[in-house]
């Protein structure tokens, strides 16, 4: 009933699950920029959500939320890759981030907003975060918080690799994190994390990669079933992921690799010969011409 989105931009990834859901009976956003906050309130007026229905702020999500008292059924955000924050030890006593012992550092906050959207999650919720693939790997108080996120909460439900270039303004390879609050109560899916690797699944259009119906449709189908498939997705128990130190990086868990012809030596030994001789050729014209002109040769 309630979707809401820490860093809403102009509000695409609102009305997107609006477009889903069809039932949503309130918005909420905050965004730090003045001129995209009012673009974004104008975009759901436009889209025939009307004001009572969209509660959208202008200010720092992180360094004052508006919306702290309130939960939401759905949260989504595209946040800005490893943005700067103020990682004040102030907020160690704030309750977005002081279960975790450690904040994340000031010159990356991804996973403050982490750390913020989880805060605002109702029990029954869903989030889903757009991250850069660093947050699944890099150590010291990231490497803490996530390893809490899942040894200690349990909320990580998947990990979705994302192919490089589909954001317009970056063209590194992203991520999504699926966390969900009420994961023990099927206790089958309680012991494990999804991670699928669509990285290779799209199209090229011009400079931009570009994921196709069949490629959203097959992540989508992937992550409901939980199935694994070779190649694509694996069903990791929790003790995999304690065995590999809390990194998430998915390639430890999705084996892509695919095995090369074996080369054959001799031909390329063959090859390797004739090209010596066409040299000789070749040096010997060009010494000819040297010796005609009464210069040196350049060998």
């Amino acid at each position: 009933k309630s979707v809401y989105d820490p860093t809403c931009g102009s509000g695409s990834l609102l009305l997107r699950v609006a477009k889903e859901v069809g039932d949503v009976s309130s918005f909420y956003g905050q965004e730090m920029n003045p001129t995209t906050y009012n673009l974004c309130r104008m975009n759901m007026i436009m889209h025939d959500v009307h004001y009572k229905r969209f509660d959208i702020k202008n200010e720092n999500t992180l360094e004052k939320p508006q919306h702290e008292d309130l939960r939401f059924e759905a949260i989504v955000a595209n946040p800005p890759f490893s943005a700067k924050w103020s990682a004040s030890p102030l907020f160690m006593s704030d309750d977005r981030f002081s279960a975790y012992g450690k904040l994340a550092p000031s010159s990356k906050a991804d996973f403050a907003f982490v750390q913020h959207m989880v805060h605002q999650l109702s029990d029954n919720g869903t989030m889903a975060v757009v991250l850069p693939h660093g947050v699944l790997f890099r150590g010291a108080a990231e490497g803490h918080i996530r390893k809490y996120l899942i040894e200690d909460r349990n909320y990580l439900d998947a990990v979705i690799g994302l192919p490089a270039n589909i954001f317009y303004g970056t063209s590194i390879p992203t991520c999504i994190l699926v966390l969900k609050k009420d994961r023990n109560k099927d206790v089958e899916r309680s012991r494990n994390i999804l991670f699928i690797d669509s990285s290779q699944h799209f199209e090229k259009v011009k400079t931009q990669n570009y994921l196709r119906e069949e490629d959203i449709n097959k992540l989508i189908d992937t992550y409901k079933n939980r199935t694994a498939e070779d190649k694509y997705s694996h069903v990791a128990q929790l003790t995999e992921v304690a065995e590999n130190d809390y990194n998430l990086n998915i390639p430890r868990y999705v084996d892509t690799f695919e095995e090369e012809e074996p080369v054959d030596l001799a031909a390329v030994s063959k090859e390797l010969r004739e090209v010596a001789e066409a040299l000789e050729v070749t040096d010997a014209t060009i010494a000819d011409y040297c010796n005609q002109l009464g210069i040196d040769t350049p060998f």
